[in-house]
């Protein structure tokens, strides 16, 4: 059934308290609920799924219920009363990871968006809030849940949670585990106990996790002042999950690889995903849980705001500049695409078959985007009192972006009805520039393909590289409108949309030499990084479609970035690193030109070759070894990014010699898997993906990287994931082994499009396969399909065939089915 933003009511009765006792069994085990309804009407109806009803009373008297096959209905009294439910589930058997499962014999939950009705009958949505008491019973050795703990002893505990919270947010943990533990003191004084939950043997794997846990909580109070409300705060590692994290109240349940980490088994790309997710769930305390969403419409309201805080968070961890290109990187390359094809959908949506298909890049990185804008049209200041009188207007309630927005408006006195667009539309606004100058007045003509307002920064800089006009936010409200700078000496070249300032197309006519200057002097470090990009896809496009070789103006300009000791090693790397195959193929399309795979794989090889002749003298200084012992700072990460990038270069001049001698000394993941992938990458990596498998075989999160590496540098990625398939240590089961081997042949972009069409055969066959078993995780890797319309006929027709093969299954999970139909752009 459709769900419509339009048929929102809201529930039947207020819910007062929830008691709830589990006496756990692999096999059958029981959920008693006591739930204190208050007065609303004579017909209850509670959410449920999979559940065997033992027995249900009101008000301590028995009575006739017969669930159907989504819930249960009630007659009740016209009063307040009392409902006792008795259940029985089974989690071991719960493949789907959603409700109450096990994850190698460890009981855990997952119920965000609606996992709470496969555990009790409820009323299983965002805006019913009530406080929880928890009584656990088992022979496992630590039994956890929400709140606080308030009694245990030899075989149960006993947990309550103050604080009214939805369904989505319950958590239960029950295992033989073990804890790091330390403390916090807020601001408020109130001392707090910190643990973080893993399986014996990974204790000494989270000391990062801690740390991002504490420096979350101290920044949290000073830049937010939000202070943490419990005496406890747990998170647990958990081998199963079907996402990055979950952030239960003051039980966060986390995806293992975002939780161990030691130098020898986590790159820096490891740590700082550690650190900022450990931010992100953390955050959700105050953006998420105090105040929740009304209904998923809302879903952007919590999601996007805490996605924008834990950008905040790293940016003041790490190089802001840094952060903000890899933020973008993301933006484009995940949500633009879902912009430009068929899964489009506005940042709060209007309607969903299911809901867990909206967790999406367009309701999370977009969403973020709109905070960003907003913060960047009302100041930083005003950002605070509107944050503030968030906070304080809505705590504990569930809301809407109506909500949201008017807080904003009270808070400045600034009217949003036209703002409010962003949420409301999709696909990505163009915006178009054009500029004159006459008798010292520079004039910029901004245009856009809709109406809304768009924060537009800007930079002028004179013809000696010295900025003459400092950033202004220009906003752009109308269809066209001219922005005129006076007094200026001489004609200055515009550097548009500092920052990103906002999620914009920009089109813009500019010769590769303005380019050039920019990238040589921008003081706005996104547009410098922004203007050698361009200059990369130009000169990329032209390789694909004309043959052109990469002009020695590109090739210099790239190279005075990379010898320049002066810059931030981190910025330097992110210069050096070409466009992915994904990206051009997204721009050429945007251009009218039909994208070849091929072609694009060969140019970007071209291209990597002639930087490498271009920095030959260069590259052996710059592939050197970074100094001092080992450290997850910023500053070092970027000094061993940059060395990677330049080793990746260097491996093609020497066929990787260099490379497998970083390989043998590496004593840091960063470098072990940066010399396998540029070993890899030249076709001389099969000995040390040998030597990797051998010293790695045991450790799960590691493994995934072997799996991925392999396929992401295979020339045929079909026949060598198909190969890896029937590997021992492929569980298919598992969501990350999964995720590792299938996204990496979505993320081979010239192999997963083999003009065959075996990449796609492949994926579809195993999507077919885990439906059954794990729906969400099909649904989410079944998005490999969706960029389908930009291909060129022959590849057009081998997707769609591979969609309507999916779609042809009978009983196709709820979530799969609509994705692919959705995909394939029939109705329902």
């Amino acid at each position: 059934m459709t769900v419509h933003l339009s048929d929102y009511t809201p529930f039947s009765h207020p819910v007062e308290s929830v008691a709830l006792t589990f006496r756990l069994a692999p096999r059958a085990t029981r959920v008693q609920s006591v739930i204190r309804f208050g007065q609303g009407g004579t017909t209850l109806r509670l959410d449920g799924e999979g559940l065997t009803l033992i027995r249900a009373a009101i008000d301590g008297q028995p009575v006739d219920a017969a669930p159907d096959a989504t819930g249960l209905t009630l007659t009740v009294p016209d009063a307040p009363f009392v409902l006792e439910t008795e259940v029985e589930i089974a989690p071991e058997g719960n493949t789907a990871l959603e409700g109450l499962y096990m994850s190698n014999g460890m009981y855990c939950t997952q119920c965000e968006a609606e996992g709470f009705r496969k555990i009790t009958f409820y009323p299983d949505r965002p805006d019913v809030m009530a406080p929880f008491r928890v009584r656990i019973e088992s022979d496992m050795p630590v039994m956890l849940s929400n709140g606080n703990p308030v009694a245990q002893g030899n075989g149960w505990a006993e947990w309550d949670d103050p604080w009214p919270k939805p369904a989505y947010l319950f958590a239960l943990v029950a295992g033989e585990l073990v804890a790091h533990s330390d403390r916090f003191t807020t601001m408020n004084g109130d001392d707090v106990a910190l643990n973080i939950w893993v399986r014996p043997g990974d204790e000494d794997r989270c000391a990062y996790a801690m740390n991002s846990l504490i420096r979350s909580m101290k920044w949290d109070e000073q830049v937010y002042g939000r202070a943490y409300d419990l005496s406890v705060f747990n998170i647990v590692a958990v081998d199963d999950f079907n996402m990055g994290a979950m952030e239960n109240k003051g039980l966060n349940i986390f995806n293992s690889k975002y939780v161990l980490a030691l130098p020898e088994t986590a790159t820096d790309d490891d740590f700082a995903r550690i650190e900022a997710i450990i931010a992100h769930e953390y955050f959700h305390n105050w953006t998420g849980n105090r105040i929740t969403c009304r209904d998923w419409f809302q879903l952007c309201l919590k999601e996007g705001l805490t996605v924008y805080r834990d950008q905040q968070f790293s940016a003041d961890m790490r190089s802001a500049s840094v952060k903000r290109i890899e933020d973008v990187l993301t933006l484009r390359a995940r949500q633009f695409r879902e912009d430009a094809g068929p899964l489009a959908h506005p940042v709060r949506p209007e309607a969903y078959e299911e809901i867990n298909n909206f967790y999406t890049a367009t309701v999370y990185e977009k969403g973020a985007e709109l905070i960003g804008m907003l913060k960047l049209l009302v100041g930083d200041d005003a950002y605070r009192r509107a944050l503030d009188l968030y906070f304080e207007r809505h705590d504990g309630q569930a809301c809407t972006i109506e909500d949201w927005l008017t807080v904003f408006q009270d808070a400045t006195g600034r009217d949003l009805t036209q703002f409010k667009r962003w949420y409301s539309e999709a696909g990505t606004p163009r915006v178009s520039v054009d500029e004159t100058w006459e008798e010292g007045v520079f004039t910029l003509t901004l245009s856009q393909d809709g109406q809304k307002i768009i924060p537009v920064a800007v930079g002028l800089l004179g013809p000696d590289g010295t900025e003459v006009v400092p950033t202004q936010v220009l906003e752009l409200t109308k269809h066209r409108q001219d922005f005129r700078f006076e007094g200026l000496a001489a004609r200055p070249v515009a550097s548009v949309l500092r920052g990103f300032s906002a999620p914009v197309i920009l089109d813009r006519s500019m010769t590769a030499q303005d380019r050039a200057f920019l990238l040589a002097h921008d003081t706005d470090a996104f547009n410098r990084w922004e203007a050698g990009r361009t200059l990369a896809k130009d000169v990329m496009a032209r390789l694909v479609t004309d043959g052109a070789a990469p002009p020695a103006m590109w090739l210099d300009a790239v190279a005075a970035v990379a010898t320049d000791d002066a810059l931030d090693p981190a910025f330097r790397a992110l210069a050096l690193r070409l466009p992915a195959e994904d990206d051009m193929a997204q721009t050429l399309h945007q251009g009218g030109v039909t994208p070849d795979p091929d072609r694009i794989h060969a140019a970007r090889r071209q291209m990597a070759l002639a930087l490498a002749e271009r920095l030959r003298d260069a590259l052996p200084a710059l592939v050197a070894p970074v100094a001092g012992p080992w450290s997850p700072d910023a500053a070092q990460a970027g000094q061993r990014a940059f060395r990677m990038q330049a080793l990746g270069l260097l491996s093609r001049l020497n066929g990787g010699a260099e490379a497998q001698r970083v390989f043998d000394a590496a004593t840091n993941m960063t470098e072990e898997v940066g010399a396998l992938s540029a070993l890899l990458e030249v076709g001389a990596g099969d000995a040390a993906l040998g030597v990797f498998a051998r010293k790695w075989g045991d450790d799960r999160i590691v493994m995934d990287k072997w799996f991925s590496l392999q396929i992401l540098h295979a020339a045929d990625a079909p026949a060598v994931a198909r190969q890896l398939t029937e590997h021992p240590r492929f569980d298919w089961k598992n969501p990350n082994r999964f995720r590792a081997l299938f996204g990496a042949l979505a993320g081979n972009h010239a192999g997963f499009h083999r003009a065959d069409g075996s990449g796609y055969r492949l994926l579809a066959n195993w999507l077919i396969r885990l439906d059954p078993v794990n729906p969400q995780t099909a649904a989410r890797m079944s998005q490999a399909f969706e960029g389908w319309p930009r291909m060129d006929a022959d590849r057009q027709g081998l997707m769609r065939a591979e969609l309507e093969r999916i779609l042809a299954v009978p009983s196709l999970s709820r979530d799969l089915s609509e994705m692919a139909r959705r995909m394939a752009g029939r109705r329902k």
